[in-house]
């Protein structure tokens, strides 16, 4: 049984059935990159995996509990955490006090400090993030605003926004959207780093096949909201079930 288990999930919007019986197992400390054409249901099934979205029918599990219906907060404390499409910053605050701000949980109607080990106030937070910035070589930019950041910096800002959370899941949203190729391959080597030097699961919906290919251990392609194939890069690479549902035509 994988960290993640999606079964049987099933999503309509209307007359449009977004997903149609999908099942998914992402094994513990892998990489798991899910890809498919625009339209083919990647958005709506991230947006189930975090409880934004409830199923139809069907469930979503992570360690044996539910996420459906759960509260952000909550989502995270489970050990979920989410990187957006565009990197969600404090553009107002500098880096230092943007990675901070995860350790707290807004609930209730006020902030509290999330339950991190070894982190019981605000000196030991301020310590903590300065520790992440130093591990992701973001240390000399702590007192820069993060809104004068280049969009590559700005997903390596919110990678750490994520990580002094400790996630034991990394979900990710095209990592990788909007960025110049150098941007992007300082990203791929990012993730790399991060997945040799953490005990961390990730799942990425990416379309930039270069990025799927440097990082995925497995491969789900969805077509009109149901999984076409799972298999390893390898094999995906050659397999005209993929070619046809991206070209529109047999290999």
């Amino acid at each position: 049984m994988g960290i993640l288990e999606v079964k049987g999930v099933n999503k309509r919007f209307g007359g449009l059935q977004a997903l149609g019986d999908v099942n998914l197992s992402v094994a513990e400390n892998t990489v798991h990159a899910i890809i498919g054409p625009n339209g083919a249901g990647k958005s709506t099934l991230l947006n189930c995996l975090v409880g934004k979205l409830i199923p139809d029918t069907g469930s979503v599990m992570f360690n044996g509990q539910s996420v459906l219906g759960r509260k952000p907060f909550e989502i995270n404390q489970m050990g979920i955490s989410r990187v957006f499409q565009t990197p969600e910053i404090f553009g107002d605050l500098t880096v230092l006090e943007n990675v901070m701000i995860p350790c707290f949980a807004k609930r209730d109607g006020a902030f509290r400090m999330h339950a991190i080990e070894g982190v019981q106030n605000e000196r030991q937070i301020m310590e903590k993030a300065l520790a992440m910035l130093d591990d992701l070589n973001m240390a000399d930019k702590r007192n820069m605003h993060s809104a004068s950041l280049s969009r590559g910096d700005k997903r390596r800002l919110e990678m750490a926004m994520c990580l002094v959370q400790e996630p034991q899941l990394l979900l990710l949203d095209e990592p990788t959207a909007g960025m110049a190729r150098a941007d992007t391959n300082n990203t791929i080597d990012l993730l790399k780093e991060i997945k040799e030097k953490r005990d961390i699961t990730m799942c990425i919906i990416e379309h930039d096949m270069h990025v799927v290919f440097s990082l995925a251990d497995r491969i789900t392609v969805l077509a009109q909201g149901t999984p076409l194939v799972e298999d390893s890069p390898e094999n995906i690479k050659g397999n005209p079930k993929v070619r046809e549902a991206y070209l529109g035509e047999t290999a």
